[in-house]
């Protein structure tokens, strides 16, 4: 479909106009029972529409809200032409990551928060059209950019994740000859372990990893860099720059009583065991995991989100534990209503004191104690203190503690005099990804600690463009052997 006129389907009064259009999703009570993708994605007729409330702004201030600074308007507008191979290659000249961005970046707080449109009625849904043209792409054919001439330059980035990935791309499409060591069997991080089949796709996952090697990435799997080979080692091979990209995978305790109890998990094995190893479907894929009817998330974000709607799928009922109130919950507003449509119960304002179990080490209960708001705290949100004789208990068969991750140390612990913060384990780096040894660079979680996905991704790029300055200014003197 092709419409030269934008906007001629709609006037500008039209009260459509005011109100963002839908995108369908699978019904609750149906999609509660099922692993397949929750939101269904705009068809032709729908994105058209949605991209006709778009209004072209001369200096757009959406697009300074993209931390990739993808150039939005003129996507969009190459949507409202239907030049969809276009607008999807507009999109890839600052993203490499289109179709997993388009699912769970939240672009509401974000390039949609700057919408001018949004200042009176609901601002365009940038992240849903950025989605139709990179599934459109996907279904009619990638594009593989011509990429700069060979530099010469050998750059390892350890991580293959959202910042990997990133980072990996824009170093190849610069002509560097870029190896990706990744630990795991599969590529994509917390993209693939972290993130539940029904809101992202593994199949888009690996499609986009596909695109990021076919600029050339050498892609390495099962590769544990500070066990098989440390950063110095990696130096002394003939790489001339290395970019950590490891992310946040160590999970953080409650520190109570009781929180050794058989059925209590953390929100990272639960997650790599239902999404990276399937146990979802066992037993056609071998890998059981024992969730009991009643399941409590002690948490508020997207993971605890994630957590949820993970048990509820398989059988049990879910209540979400958190220490705030429902104004603090950290969680995008679209995945706590889809959790909230599907069945989970909320109890705010509580907080885990000590976990009791049975009589055969499983954990049968919770003393929770109720907490009240005071002061803003340094995260910018009300912090909370717990009101005297307020303990209550209840009962549980399951606990995920969905409270936060911090960096695996083996690679600082593996490399001599890099700088890291002693409280968060995070790797110290400047605004471009610089750490204090030189051409060696870091971004995304691994530096900052548990953050977004599209956030990872601005600072492997940002690191990306600074690195290839460095290796075409001052890197590149390092002897290879040829390995």
């Amino acid at each position: 479909m092709r419409r030269d006129e934008p906007g001629k389907a709609q006037g500008k009064d039209d009260p459509k106009m005011h109100m963002t259009v839908v995108m369908p999703k699978q019904d609750p009570k149906v999609r509660v029972k099922n692993f397949e993708e929750v939101a269904l994605g705009y068809t032709e007729e729908l994105a058209l529409a949605e991209a006709d409330r778009c209004l072209q702004c001369k200096n757009p201030p959406c697009r300074k809200g993209c931390p990739v600074d993808v150039p939005i308007p003129q996507f969009i507008d190459c949507i409202r032409q239907g030049k969809y191979a276009e607008g999807i290659a507009v999109i890839k000249s600052k993203n490499a990551l289109p179709a997993i961005c388009g699912r769970v970046c939240p672009q509401e707080d974000q390039c949609q928060a700057k919408c001018v449109r949004g200042r009176k009625d609901d601002p365009v849904s940038i992240g849903r059209l950025e989605r139709f043209l990179a599934d459109w792409e996907l279904e009619h054919g990638v594009q593989v950019p011509e990429r700069a001439p060979p530099t010469g330059k050998r750059v390892a980035v350890i991580g293959a994740g959202p910042a990997g990935l990133t980072a990996a791309a824009e170093l190849a499409k610069l002509g560097h000859e870029v190896t990706l060591f990744e630990a795991l069997h599969v590529g994509g991080g917390v993209l693939s372990y972290g993130i539940p089949e029904f809101r992202l796709p593994k199949s888009i996952v690996q499609k986009e990893i596909d695109y990021v090697q076919s600029l050339g990435v050498d892609l390495r799997l099962g590769y544990m860099i500070g066990r098989i080979h440390t950063i110095p080692e990696l130096l002394k091979d003939g790489y001339n720059a290395i970019f950590i990209g490891t992310g946040a995978g160590l999970p953080q305790w409650l520190g109570i009583p009781g929180e050794n109890l058989g059925g209590i998990y953390s929100a990272n094995e639960y997650l790599i065991r239902v999404n990276l190893m399937k146990a979802y479907d066992f037993p056609e894929h071998d890998t059981p995991i024992r969730v009991g009817k009643h399941v409590v998330v002690i948490g508020g974000g997207n993971v605890a989100m994630d957590c949820a709607r993970i048990s509820m799928r398989l059988g049990s009922t879910v209540c979400l534990n958190y220490r705030r109130s429902r104004n603090e919950l950290p969680a995008r507003k679209e995945e706590i209503e889809n959790a909230e449509e599907e069945g989970m119960t909320c109890r705010f304002l509580s907080a885990p004191a000590e976990f009791h179990g049975d009589e055969k080490g499983w954990v049968r209960s919770i003393r929770n104690v109720c907490m009240e708001l005071c002061e803003v705290d340094a995260s910018g949100r009300q912090a909370v203190k717990p009101i005297a004789s307020s303990d209550f208990e209840m009962p549980v068969d399951t606990v995920i503690v969905a409270i936060g991750q911090m960096p695996n140390p083996i690679i600082q612990h593996t490399t001599d005099g890099l700088v890291t913060d002693p409280r968060r384990g995070t790797i110290s780096v400047d605004d471009d990804g610089r750490t204090n040894v030189e051409g060696v660079y870091a971004g995304g979680d691994v530096s900052t600690g548990s953050a977004t996905v599209i956030s990872a991704m601005g600072a492997g790029k940002r690191a990306a463009l600074s690195m290839h300055e460095y290796l075409m200014n001052q890197g590149g003197d390092r002897t290879s052997n040829g390995n």
